[in-house]
């Protein structure tokens, strides 16, 4: 199964808002939120330079142009998410958190397991993270509260934009890894590392930010931000279950239709009005 549409590369830019990110910028200044969006950003850049060079390993050995096609446009995407979110990571650095510390480990990380691990496993690991970011990308367009979690600075846009374009290609390296041949085992495999992994090393980086963070020391405010954050939409108990479905025989990305919320994103950013369009080096392509 396919995606149904062309998936576009839009040229754009975050980067002149930036200066207006403030250092607590979710909700209504919130510590904890804060610090995690931080700690995900920072991982962005090398991590979206991965998924490509996953992807890319393969692409000469595709034979259906459809698919073909789905991966230029996931390349294409794909760099762009990582050279915003390098730069968003740039003024958060400026604001004391760990951003570029975090980005120097990823990339090493990574290339440790590029070294030597086969790239059919690289692509199984991109897979696996291309469910994640695309099923709390989802969370992030459905769902308004979550919005307000994330606040109001330039920081929602870039997520917004990035939201869409994740679950726009949110099949591609799926389809790319079973094109290839590639394991159920392995698929699943892969999907329980991956969750023990990210999850594990989210937890660790969030907390080494917090720390370094004098309003995390003042009295009362973690406290508060750690009692808020326990209500947070992004950690329902169906949104776990969503990702756990990765992990089911007959599982494909697409099998959660949300082809009329994305119209609905596109419109909101990229139509006519569209609230991001003021950010963008040229006219979007139509993905009509």
């Amino acid at each position: 199964m396919a995606t149904s549409r062309p998936i576009p590369t839009r040229r754009i830019s975050f980067e002149p808002d930036l200066a207006q990110v403030p250092k607590h910028f979710a909700g209504d200044g919130d510590l904890v939120t804060s610090h995690v969006i931080a700690m995900a950003s920072a991982v962005f850049p090398d991590g979206e330079d991965f998924f490509v060079r996953s992807v890319r390993a393969y692409r000469d050995r595709i034979d259906d142009p459809k698919l073909k096609s789905e991966v230029a446009g996931f390349i294409g995407q794909e760099a762009m998410h990582g050279r915003e979110h390098r730069a968003l990571n740039d003024r958060l650095a400026e604001l004391g958190y760990p951003t570029k510390r975090v980005e120097r480990f990823t990339k090493w990380a990574l290339g440790l397991r590029e070294k030597y691990l086969p790239p059919i496993s690289n692509l199984a690991s991109t897979a696996a993270l291309e469910h994640y970011t695309a099923t709390l990308a989802e969370v992030l367009l459905a769902d308004a509260e979550a919005q307000r979690e994330v606040g109001s600075s330039p920081v929602l846009d870039i997520l917004l934009w990035h939201a869409l374009e994740e679950n726009e290609h949110k099949a591609v390296a799926f389809d790319v890894y079973k094109a290839m041949g590639g394991s159920e085992r392995m698929r699943t495999f892969t999907m329980d590392v991956v969750t023990f992994g990210f999850l594990g090393s989210m937890a660790v980086q969030t907390v080494i930010s917090m720390a370094g963070d004098r309003t995390t020391w003042t009295t009362g405010e973690l406290r508060r931000s750690y009692e808020r954050s326990k209500s947070s939409r992004f950690l329902r108990k169906e949104i776990w279950r969503r990702l756990r479905d990765y992990n089911r025989p007959d599982f494909h990305p697409n099998d959660h239709d949300t082809g009329e919320l994305l119209e609905r994103w596109r419109d909101a950013l990229f139509g006519p009005e569209g609230r991001l369009n003021d950010h963008l080096a040229q006219p979007a392509p139509s993905a009509a």
